[in-house]
């Protein structure tokens, strides 16, 4: 297993605001009142993979930063049985990127736009460090990854490097940018363009996840198995109409820079290049022409 790269920038008052980490998150077009028990049951698997104390701030309805206590801990479950769209995040540490980050948001499609309710989504997302990957093998971020895909009735999904960022911060961005070019195998998470991804793909990872329809269209997992032959990539059935593409032993973060370009990732982004997203619609502002090369840098 190639080592990932180790990134740690930070702000002056040393917090850490971009930082490299494993993220795995999954994406469901169906409202939450649907989804509560099994989130609720995703956030209990994620615990027992890192630990129960790793968890310990949460934002509150001002978005100022609370303890996690026991009565905190409680009324946060209940927001996610009861509320029809929660909204709710829990970090390691109220300042900066956390190593460990929980991330749910929940979507009531019945109180949408015919337009926005045809591609919204229910959206979550967990972070592990580095550190815990090299500590019990990729084979053990696998297992966590595929717990939380058989717990969820996700349409689409992903888990793999990535940059873990506050990237409205000054200097975050730029420094984002370049690093995301010379890293091409590492994720950019942008939670709010994630929102209305519908049952689309969003982007090539270590582990791709694809469900209904997608999984149909390609043919099914033994059809997509027979059109992946880079030597390392598997194909996993999940049940019926659900698979997951796992492209090398480990997660690889590539580096232009010395001409690792990840081929099976690119394989993989011709394949779904017909279900591939873009966050375009939702980013109409300066950046969009770096934004679809980067996006594009698997296909181009």
């Amino acid at each position: 297993m190639n080592a990932p790269p180790r990134i740690r920038v930070h702000a002056r008052n040393g917090a850490v605001v971009l930082q490299e980490g494993i993220c795995i998150s999954f994406y469901m077009h169906r409202s939450h009142q649907k989804l509560g028990p099994s989130v609720l049951r995703a956030l209990d698997v994620y615990l027992e993979a890192v630990g129960s104390d790793v968890l310990t701030w949460y934002p509150d309805m001002e978005g100022d930063w609370q303890e996690l206590t026991a009565e905190a801990w409680a009324g946060q479950r209940t927001a996610l049985r009861e509320e029809r769209a929660p909204r709710l995040q829990w970090t390691g540490s109220p300042s900066g990127v956390a190593d460990h980050e929980f991330n749910y948001r929940g979507q009531d499609l019945g109180a949408l736009s015919e337009e926005d309710a045809a591609c919204a989504v229910c959206a979550i997302s967990c972070w592990l460090p580095t550190a815990f990957l090299e500590r019990h093998g990729p084979a053990r971020v696998q297992r966590l990854a595929s717990e939380l895909a058989t717990i969820l009735p996700f349409d689409s999904g992903h888990a793999g490097l990535a940059f873990h960022a506050l990237s409205q911060l000054s200097g975050v961005r730029e420094r984002l940018e370049q690093e995301r070019i010379l890293y091409p195998g590492m994720d950019v998470p942008d939670e709010d363009a994630s929102r209305y991804l519908g049952t689309r793909v969003r982007g090539i990872h270590w582990m791709n996840f694809l469900g209904p329809p997608v999984l149909g269209e390609l043919g099914g997992a033994e059809a997509l198995r027979a059109r992946l032959t880079h030597p390392g990539t598997t194909v996993q059935p999940l049940g019926k109409d659900r698979a997951v593409i796992t492209l090398g032993d480990a997660p690889d973060a590539g580096d232009t820079s010395q001409g690792n370009v990840l081929p099976a990732y690119r394989e993989l982004a011709r394949l779904l290049e017909p279900w591939l997203t873009s966050r375009e619609a939702t980013r109409p502002f300066r950046e969009n022409e770096a934004l679809r090369r980067w996006e594009r840098r698997f296909l181009d």
